[in-house]
């Protein structure tokens, strides 16, 4: 580690890191976006990904949009809900109804949710429709998580939207019994500035669950269901057929309703929902699937079948055979709002389908951020998130030491996740991120030294000194050799690393 600076040459930035954390104490965690870069890390980054935008350069924008987080902040967080739509309904209503100006497509699922939306955005947008996309969390910036025309809307339109809306949702804290929280504020804001630009179509993420997630006020044309496995069982169920119950919320009278493979309990489940409802229900591998794939040069190159037929050779530059599967998802639900299969039989442009596929991004999905050596990051943050990340690494890097870099939240089946990637890390650096949800590094340490064994595990507190242990055992192959960084665990991990990455 030639290169790193002394600690006579200059204050440790270190130091500013822990002090910007310091600073963030009093806001949700999941507006705590970190904005401390680390110089002692070699970091190898180009400049930040336009869909995750970085704090506003204008110091008056950058200072009226902490005013809205702080605001924000103080409303529960997404881990307190009180399971109703009562609220987010009232704020509607006085709103004149916003989501119910334009179509929607809404997504629910344990896994692949923000990935699927973005696929169906970029296919949307291919064909010319103007889309709004609400999807959560966020990687790095609160913006992230309301988007126009495929990008976040800007700092600026964020601002507007919070304060056109904050009247009306300080009428609805004062009628209920709980006020409206960060969620459901943001859910507000975001079908607000759908109806505002507007939108063709709304592409709309559940925040959680399903029947009384706070999106669950738009009736989807079309219904998505990614797989169902087992995540947030204290809220949702303790059984995938149990959790399909209240996911089933979302699909509603006459809708279309795009079922991705499905446990036999939760497909039984939300196959019943759908008769109830008289919706018309396609299914990967019957109505719709991958009929093959293959490695490609930064992703794959995959032949999916719709509901109006084959589409050949589309590339699609994700990793993983889950992204393949997303990607069936998305297409026929976008083929399902063109009325692909019922009230047209050709199928969608292949070129214009091509070309959606092959700008598709997900940041912090198996996204590489750097070279030499190679580090990826992935917001896998349940065991069966752990266990596709895990087959699409070994699928899609030639890597020969990969080292581990595990940031959990306590809330979390963390001994899954660290079972699920056991037989892909050489070692583990085990940290933990700066939210008060973090899982605390010495308790995860002793879950990862009964998985792993105890000369496989480092404890480094600190995500900053956690990255550069695990980028030094990595080197331990050599320059040129296949030494490579996992960082995974949650989606506030990958976020600070992204950042001190230098994505950001």
């Amino acid at each position: 580690m030639s290169d790193l600076p002394h600690e006579n040459d200059q204050p440790d930035p270190l130091d500013a890191f822990e002090e910007l954390i310091a600073e963030e104490t009093d806001r949700d965690p999941d507006l705590a976006v970190i904005e401390a870069g680390s110089r002692t890390l070699r970091t190898q980054g180009g400049p930040p990904q336009a869909d995750v935008p970085a704090r506003p350069e204008d110091p008056e924008v950058d200072r009226a949009l902490r005013e809205v987080e702080a605001e924000l902040a103080g409303r529960w967080g997404e881990t307190k809900l009180e399971p109703s739509v009562s609220r987010i309904a009232a704020l509607m209503d006085v709103l004149g109804e916003p989501q119910r100006s334009y179509p929607s497509i809404h997504i629910t699922g344990t896994n692949g949710k923000t990935s699927t939306a973005r696929m169906i955005e970029a296919l949307l947008g291919a064909f010319d429709l103007r889309t709004g996309r609400y999807t959560s969390p966020h990687v790095q910036s609160v913006t992230e998580r309301i988007s126009l025309d495929g990008a976040p809307i800007s700092a600026e339109r964020f601002i507007e939207t919070y304060q056109d809306i904050k009247p009306y949702v300080e009428m609805v804290d004062g009628l209920q019994e709980y006020r409206l929280s960060f969620f459901e504020v943001l859910t507000g804001m975001a079908y607000a500035a759908f109806a505002d630009a507007p939108v063709d179509v709304a592409v709309v993420e559940v925040g959680m669950g399903g029947s009384w997630d706070a999106t669950n006020v738009i009736d989807g044309d079309v219904a998505v269901v990614t797989p169902i496995s087992l995540d947030h069982t204290d809220r949702l169920g303790s059984t995938p057929g149990e959790i399909a119950a209240e996911k089933g919320g979302i699909i509603k009278q006459d809708a279309t309703v795009i079922l991705a493979q499905q446990p036999v309990d939760a497909a039984q489940v939300l196959l019943k929902k759908a008769v109830e409802v008289d919706a018309t229900v396609a299914r990967e591998g019957l109505e719709f699937g991958v009929v093959a794939r293959q490695v490609a040069v930064g992703g794959q190159l995959v032949t999916l079948r719709g509901l109006g037929g084959e589409y050949p050779e589309v590339y699609l530059p994700l990793h993983g055979a889950h992204q393949a599967h997303n990607a069936a998802v998305a297409l026929a639900a976008v083929e399902a709002f063109f009325g692909v299969g019922s009230l047209r039989a050709e199928p969608l442009d292949i070129d214009t389908v091509r070309k959606a596929f092959a700008a598709v991004s997900s940041p912090g999905r198996l996204e590489v951020v750097r070279r030499s050596p190679t580090i990826v990051l992935d917001a896998a943050h349940n065991p069966a998130g752990a266990e596709v990340t895990a087959e699409a690494v070994r699928e899609a890097f030639d890597f020969t030491r990969l080292i581990g870099v595990i940031g959990a939240s306590a809330d979390k089946n963390v001994r899954g996740l660290l079972e699920a990637f056991e037989p892909i890390f050489a070692d583990v650096v085990v940290t933990q991120n700066s939210t008060h949800r973090a899982m605390d590094a010495d308790e995860l340490a002793a879950i990862a030294v009964e998985v792993f064994g105890e000369e496989r595990v480092q404890v480094e507190p600190r995500l900053p000194e956690a990255l550069e242990a695990a980028i030094t055992l990595a080197e331990e192959e050599g320059e040129f050799a296949g030494g490579g960084v996992l960082v995974t665990g949650s989606v506030i991990t990958v976020g600070e690393a992204r950042l001190l990455l230098g994505k950001g």
